[in-house]
């Protein structure tokens, strides 16, 4: 039977006894000021939860006990309603996760192109199955449906940066150079790889001056565009689309 990991456990009731333990006061206060941050954003508070819980995994690196009373009792919700939000997204965690969660691409093209022996090959380098984690704790390993990066197919993530067109041996180089704590620099995006706590930050909407380092596109994704420059294309405009609808 396929192995599915600890994510599919659920709820407030299945995290550990020792995550539901109250955070130190500096820490409550530090987040306080954060949650109120992000809860200005929007016109009714308890849509600031997916920040939240983002915020949550940026402090505790999971998404703990407290962590789901610490939601509840800033949004003014129960304890249901924000392990129900929690356990439905698979970028929330219920279980500890590791510095780096690195996902391998297994859908269509990227398992055409190589993916499914990427995934092997690191699953056995590692010895781990998907929602796994290494004992440093540097590493969790996942098995991702798609990275939305096609062109640069086989693709390999780690914390969402992309490491395009990868091979089984790129990718054991790439995973024993994160535990090894040694400069990682994702293919396109920031000019360093940062941490499962530091991305959460940055989706709980704290941003951390990264976003304009780096090549946004590679060559593969301007093609089109540039196909496009050479013929003089251009989208037709909203007033030409709604007279041609009219005809």
């Amino acid at each position: 039977m396929e192995h599915y990991g600890e994510q599919t456990a659920s709820g407030f009731l299945h995290v550990s006894a020792e995550s539901k333990e109250p955070y130190a006061a500096d820490v409550r206060a530090r987040l306080h000021d954060d949650a109120q941050a992000i809860i200005a954003r929007y016109p009714q508070a308890r849509s600031a939860l997916l920040p939240m819980l983002h915020l949550v995994q940026s402090v505790d690196g999971y998404i703990t006990g407290r962590g789901v009373t610490f939601c509840a009792e800033e949004l003014g919700l129960t304890e249901a309603e924000v392990s129900g939000v929690a356990t439905f997204y698979t970028q929330f965690k219920r279980h500890p996760n590791g510095d780096y969660t690195v996902g391998v691409c297994t859908n269509t093209l990227c398992a055409i192109m190589g993916g499914d022996q990427i995934w092997d090959a690191v699953s056995e380098h590692l010895g781990l199955d998907h929602d796994e984690t290494t004992a440093d704790g540097k590493i969790t390993l996942e098995r991702i449906e798609c990275n939305a990066a096609c062109d640069f197919a086989p693709v390999v993530m780690v914390n969402w940066e992309f490491y395009d067109n990868q091979t089984p041996e790129s990718t054991r180089r790439l995973v024993d150079d994160l535990r090894a704590g040694a400069e990682v620099r994702p293919t396109r995006g920031p000019n360093r790889q940062c941490t499962f706590k530091e991305m959460s930050r940055t989706l709980a909407g704290f941003a951390d001056g990264l976003a304009d380092e780096g090549v946004g596109a590679g060559p593969a994704s301007l093609v089109g565009l540039k196909v496009a420059q050479d013929h003089d294309w251009t989208a037709p405009s909203a007033t030409r689309q709604i007279d041609k609808a009219g005809e």
